[in-house]
């Protein structure tokens, strides 16, 4: 083995001990000291090529956003051609499925957005913008075929959707008690009832010029 590889070698096996810690526990409570002790690294190895537990926490949140991100895009694929209220419903509960699969991934997340360390919230905003993009354009090309409130332009209502896709998220992350996943899509499919009819026009609903001549 050569000097090179062994080097990669070590990186890996520090990432592999960081992910592990960062998943399991809420960043305050990770140290470089107990990356190195409870996964066998010796300090000297670990300070030679990481300098703190930031530089290694970010490297965990990009992994996370990038597993989730290919993960997310893969799945969509499946609503490809939808443009109704249960493709945004699937699309919605695409990371929520992720984090049944990935949990040790949903705590890092969760720590980077909702409970970010103050030092470092720029540079996680930063890697959380290819994110925010995919959001964008899956929502823009649903709504392009939705029926709206006939006040409403279509710019308006992307704006508002791309506002409450996360704020959404984290109220189940935030008040989450439900384990059983079909109780979580009842919960969403609840939450988002309530959300997006107040943009969209249901089907049954009178419009507006309907209720005045009533």
């Amino acid at each position: 083995m050569t000097q090179k590889e062994r080097q990669e070698r070590s990186r890996r096996e520090i990432l592999r001990a960081a992910r592990e810690e960062f998943g399991s526990h809420d960043y305050g409570q990770v140290t470089m000291e107990s990356i190195c002790s409870g996964h066998g690294i010796s300090k000297g190895m670990m300070y030679h090529y990481y300098a703190n537990k930031d530089e290694l926490f970010l490297l965990c949140v990009q992994d996370t956003f990038l597993s989730l991100r290919a993960y997310v895009e893969r799945e969509a694929e499946k609503l490809a051609g939808q443009k109704n209220f249960d493709a945004i419903k699937k699309y919605f509960m695409i990371r929520e499925y992720f984090f049944q699969l990935e949990p040790k991934h949903k705590r890092v997340f969760e720590n980077a957005m909702l409970r970010p360390p103050e030092q470092l919230r720029e540079q996680i905003q930063i890697l959380h913008r290819p994110l925010e993009e995919m959001n964008r354009r899956f929502l823009r090309v649903v709504v392009s075929g939705m029926r709206r409130r006939p006040e409403l332009k279509e710019e308006q209502v992307n704006r508002y959707l791309e506002s409450i896709v996360y704020t959404f998220s984290d109220m189940l992350l935030r008040g989450r008690t439900l384990e059983d996943i079909h109780a979580m899509l009842e919960a969403t499919e609840e939450l988002l009832d309530m959300i997006l009819f107040g943009v969209f026009q249901q089907a049954d609903a009178p419009s507006r010029e309907q209720k005045t001549e009533q």
